[in-house]
């Protein structure tokens, strides 16, 4: 890899992103037509939210999944951040309401995946083509663990596309070591994910493991969270620690609707979410440049301690190479 860019990750890019909606409805009103007027391109299996350059180029597609009962919009802030640098970033609304089996997310992951190579490019702007040969799959939360069980197709249910690298941002397989939702995606084996050699980033959340509350339990608690999913990766893969941040602060400020509220009053929250927020960016950021982009310039000043522009603490840090 090259260090040569003098970029802060933690701050916008260069690029100037835009929201976009794609819906179970969208397929007449896409932004590229095919040759024949009598063909359509498919709608998405799932609802999309799309951040997307708007100049001229091509770019590498990153794929967000949610937390558990939330919704894709709570996350566009963080999305614009990424999407700043350079990437298309997708995050589909996999579900409204959901039980404790995450099977069907694992499939609707998989299906949206197959998707994007042949309904995508019709929902961009005319100047904006997907580079799927550069694919990130990412999760938070239960998100974070349905990301996972599509990139180690275990569960019967996978894509023909690539992904080039996975992360995790504070992701959760239950409510406690011996109490996983199904299907398990932890095995309790260090070094037991076969990912093929794909680098893999996990964030994880200082506070994620406290509860707020006597009343609630931890959002992130020990035994199945970022810890044990990185502990469970084979290398590359890189581990980052948040201090003094909880589970949900890397969500938009404002989230509204009875579960934009709980989001602030069910998981240990630290002061303010922005710095957070910023933090996942910046890194999930450097992570993508290092090893889509073949520029390491950030994640090197990052490992080394001499990135000045860090918007957190870090309380923890780890790699295996």
């Amino acid at each position: 890899m090259s260090s040569s860019s003098s970029r802060n990750a933690f701050v916008d890019g260069k690029y100037k992103p835009d929201l976009l909606t794609v819906d179970l409805a969208s397929r007449c009103r896409c932004y590229k037509t095919t040759p024949s007027s009598s063909l359509t391109p498919p709608s998405p299996p799932k609802s999309l939210l799309v951040a997307t350059p708007v100049e001229e180029g091509e770019y590498p597609v990153v794929m967000l999944l949610h937390g558990y009962l939330l919704y894709n919009s709570f996350y566009s802030q963080l999305m614009l951040h990424v999407s700043s640098y350079g990437f298309i970033v997708i995050a589909p609304q996999l579900y409204n309401i959901a039980g404790p089996d995450t099977m069907d997310e694992i499939k609707s992951t998989a299906e949206i995946i197959d998707w994007l190579s042949v309904g995508l490019n019709h929902f961009l702007p005319p100047q904006v083509t997907p580079n799927l040969s550069k694919f990130a799959l990412t999760g938070h939360s239960r998100g974070g663990k349905t990301a996972f069980a599509v990139a180690l197709k275990k569960f019967g249910y996978s894509s023909e596309l690539k992904i080039s690298a996975i992360i995790g941002v504070d992701p959760v397989d239950g409510t406690g070591k011996g109490k996983q939702t199904p299907p398990p995606v932890l095995t309790y084996e260090p070094n037991s994910f076969n990912l093929e050699k794909m680098p893999v980033l996990v964030i994880g959340s200082g506070l994620g493991e406290l509860a707020r509350n006597p009343l609630f339990p931890p959002c992130a608690p020990t035994g199945v969270n970022h810890r044990e999913f990185f502990q469970e990766c084979q290398g590359p893969a890189w581990h980052f620690v948040a201090k003094d941040y909880g589970h949900l602060d890397m969500l938009d400020d404002d989230t509204k609707g009875l579960r934009g509220k709980s989001s602030y009053c069910l998981c240990k929250n630290g002061e303010e979410r922005k710095p957070m927020r910023r933090f996942i960016g910046g890194i999930v950021v450097s992570f993508l440049m290092a090893y889509l982009e073949d520029d390491d310039c950030e994640l090197v000043k990052i490992k080394d301690g001499c990135h000045e522009g860090v918007p957190v603490e870090i309380q923890e840090f780890e790699v295996k190479k």
